[in-house]
């Protein structure tokens, strides 16, 4: 990501490059002060402990999960299923992406 493109939005899919979690995808589940990102991926990272993560220590895909958006633009939550479920969907629709990052 350009640092003069707009930060990513809500249901977005990242992978992260830097820290622990490096190589995991997840989803943008907020954004905070146009600098962090808040990322969830349903099943190591639940919704409740979301991950606070700088924006330029993820890659950002151009895909953007409806279902998670419309969830935590109704009720500001989303189950950790329909995370996983988002991100099951972008893997096998990108499959490239696994085997390059492994």
């Amino acid at each position: 990501m350009n640092d003069a493109e707009s930060p990513p939005g809500v249901g977005q899919v990242v992978r992260i490059k830097q820290g622990r979690e490096a190589g995991n995808f997840a989803v943008v589940i907020g954004v905070v002060e146009d600098r962090f990102l808040l990322l969830a991926d349903g099943e190591k990272r639940k919704f409740d402990r979301a991950k606070k993560k700088n924006i330029s220590h993820v890659e950002v895909f151009s895909h953007v999960s409806n279902e998670v958006k419309r969830s935590i633009e109704e009720t500001g939550r989303v189950t950790n299923a329909k995370l996983r479920f988002a991100l099951m969907f972008f893997t096998q629709e990108q499959p490239e992406l696994l085997k390059e990052g492994e």
